[in-house]
């Protein structure tokens, strides 16, 4: 039935489902506003989202940048991790799920992302696609995790100028701010490899793309039943933002000498996309 229904979905209605999905919508959500069955909307941001997927999986390659900054943000499928029945625990795609994101720090385009869990096995995978992608040396910044520490040595060794920016935090006197995170009381720049430039040690540019994400995917809304039942959806949504990010959404930091998108900075593309362009990608 949904096969049916999906085939006489017009490109207009489909542009309508994904716009209201990339601008921050839920699924059902996206449903009323678009007066889309639910199943049909899935099955689009599944075709969209693989689409974009494989579109930046074979594009984003050589590219010359500078500065790259990484980080992880946490979100969570099918439950809570101290929900996850019996019979699926330590499966993944039940419980918490880490979304490794690497940003280049000049044209802000997001370059390579892995949706997995918070370990040095898919922190090294990870490094292993941005270095696939890179054409030359970089300057890369983290935190001060272990596991970045292990996963940049192994996979680049001395071919990298790499750097931790260290945070440490104060304990929370708060009792109302039981959802909020601790203060920030301190950092520290630590040289790991190469030379890094240390004053141009920073973080701060993945970490808005993490509140970006969380504004722009609602499944990424915590305390909202918005989240991801499957881990599937979780990925082809994930790709379905940075293909608008990237090639969609013109960066309020690239305005000379008119605005552009992170791919356009990069030379990827000479226009902005429309979101019809994104969902004739299928």
């Amino acid at each position: 039935m949904y096969h049916i229904i999906m085939n006489k979905l017009s490109l207009e209605r489909k542009v309508r489902v994904i716009k209201a999905l990339v601008d921050g919508n839920s699924i059902r959500a996206t449903c009323r506003i678009t007066d889309t069955a639910k199943g049909t909307v899935i099955r689009l941001l599944r075709d969209v989202g693989k689409a974009c997927a494989e579109y930046q999986n074979s594009h984003l390659r050589n590219l010359s940048c500078q500065r790259v900054e990484c980080d992880e943000i946490w979100s969570f499928c099918y439950a809570k991790a101290k929900n996850v029945p019996q019979d699926k625990q330590g499966q993944f795609g039940y419980g918490d799920i880490w979304t490794f994101v690497a940003i280049d720090a000049d044209t802000k385009l997001v370059l390579s992302w892995l949706v997995g869990l918070r370990n040095p096995e898919c922190a090294t995978e990870f490094f292993e696609d941005i270095k696939e992608r890179l054409s030359n040396r970089v300057q890369l910044t983290t935190d001060g995790h272990r596991m970045y520490y292990e996963a940049v040595n192994s996979v680049f060794g001395d071919d990298v100028d790499y750097a931790m920016l260290v945070k440490y935090y104060g304990v929370d006197q708060d009792k109302f701010g039981h959802y909020s995170p601790p203060k920030c009381t301190s950092t520290l720049t630590k040289r790991v490899n190469g030379s890094p430039d240390m004053k141009r040690v920073s973080t701060s540019y993945v970490e808005r793309q993490n509140l970006t994400m969380r504004m722009s995917m609602r499944r990424f809304t915590r305390l909202t039943n918005a989240f991801s039942k499957k881990i599937e959806n979780l990925e082809y949504a994930v790709a379905l933002h940075f293909m608008y990010y990237n090639f969609a959404r013109p960066h309020k930091t690239l305005t000379n000498p008119y605005p552009k998108t992170p791919a356009m900075a990069v030379g990827l593309t000479n226009h902005v996309w429309t979101v019809e362009e994104i969902v004739k990608l299928v």
